[in-house]
């Protein structure tokens, strides 16, 4: 299948509205955590993660990502599932390019997976944004470096 730019922007759009929307409240986090360490399960842990993989702090978000990392490497069933929890955390963290990365290792195996494949078009164009950005500050500091020898 192939997108403009303009799905890119669009698919970015739609995806940060929805994750803003789908932030865990603190109650969620606390009750599946206690759910976890009652019951320890992958399931449990899974979902204490998969949670935790939106929420608004930094420090959860990367152990999000531990958590899931660690049940794909233990075997857990919903590897997919794990998959997609730490790429939606890394893009949260403006880790866009680890979170393409493993955006397109789910397309490998599952083409039609219209979540990632809105994450991953969400991720192109913001890679595409910090590299114009990152290019645009290399060209200022450029010119402001010709000026200064002149």
């Amino acid at each position: 299948m192939v997108h403009t730019k303009k799905s890119q922007k669009y698919a970015r759009t739609a995806l940060d509205e929805k994750l803003a929307l789908s932030t865990p409240s603190r109650e969620t986090l606390e009750s599946l955590a206690v759910e976890c360490a009652a019951n320890p399960s992958p399931d449990n842990t899974f979902a204490y993660a998969f949670c935790l993989g939106k929420s608004s702090d930094k420090s959860e978000l990367r152990y999000a990502i531990t958590i899931l990392d660690s049940l794909v490497k233990e075997g857990y069933e919903h590897q997919i599932d794990c998959m997609f929890g730490a790429a939606t955390a890394l893009y949260l963290l403006a880790d866009f390019k680890d979170a393409r990365k493993r955006c397109e290792a789910i397309l490998r195996s599952e083409p039609d997976s219209s979540g990632t494949v809105e994450l991953h078009l969400a991720c192109v164009e913001a890679v595409e944004v910090q590299e114009r950005v990152d290019n645009l500050a290399m060209g200022g500091a450029t010119a402001v470096a010709a000026v200064g020898l002149a």
